[in-house]
């Protein structure tokens, strides 16, 4: 929890923050922020973007799966929302998830993804989770497509894993993606943790 005081700038989110888990009444807040970005960035590769039936589809997915999906909140609205979903369906991956963070429109740069991703490295280890990897979109010609992003996830130990390159393509240009990679605290320990047994899934 902390507090962004008002800067005098439209829009900008101020007040207390909070960061907590996410419920089903935050799904419209979640699609509506995730739409920005599909269709006006290459910060994602979706596009159109989804609905909120897809959204509630996602949301339950992730929570039935065991893995957090948390939102921040000010002033009693979604500013930000970060989740984990599983790196590849086969068994064996279980224990390796990949992390999303976005934020609405004019929330950047005010602290509130730094709280998120803290948060959601957290519950990720609580969760039995090892490893946690981040797919950032970038742009050899535009060296601010993902710089943020980027940045941030380095700040909470993320350690940089390769590039593939132009495997995107998307408003007329082709695109990146830079893979981190960050071990939680429960990593150090060979035996796997409980509660996150094996089930047959498709292979992915």
């Amino acid at each position: 929890m902390f507090t962004i005081e008002e800067n005098g700038e439209g829009g900008a989110p101020h007040g207390e923050v909070v960061v907590r888990a996410a419920c089903e009444a935050d799904v419209p807040a979640v699609a509506r922020i995730y739409a920005h970005y599909a269709l006006h960035t290459c910060v994602t590769f979706e596009e159109p973007a989804p609905d909120e039936a897809d959204w509630g589809r996602r949301f339950a997915a992730v929570v039935d799966a065991g893995l957090p999906f948390l939102v921040a909140e000010c002033g009693g609205e979604p500013v930000g929302y970060a989740y984990c979903s599983p790196w590849k369906a086969r068994p064996a991956y279980r224990f390796t998830v990949e992390n999303s963070i976005y934020l609405a429109p004019g929330a950047g740069r005010l602290g509130i993804g730094s709280a998120l991703l803290g948060a959601l490295l957290d519950a990720a280890e609580a969760a039995g989770v090892r490893q946690v990897i981040a797919v950032v979109a970038t742009d050899a010609a535009d060296a601010g497509l993902g710089a943020g992003s980027i940045a941030l996830h380095r700040a909470w130990g993320f350690e940089d894993c390769g590039r593939l390159e132009r495997v995107g393509y998307k408003h007329g240009r082709w695109l990146d993606t830079v893979l981190l990679q960050r071990a939680t605290g429960v990593s150090a320990d060979p035996s796997p943790p409980a509660g996150r047994e094996a089930s047959r899934t498709p292979a992915g």
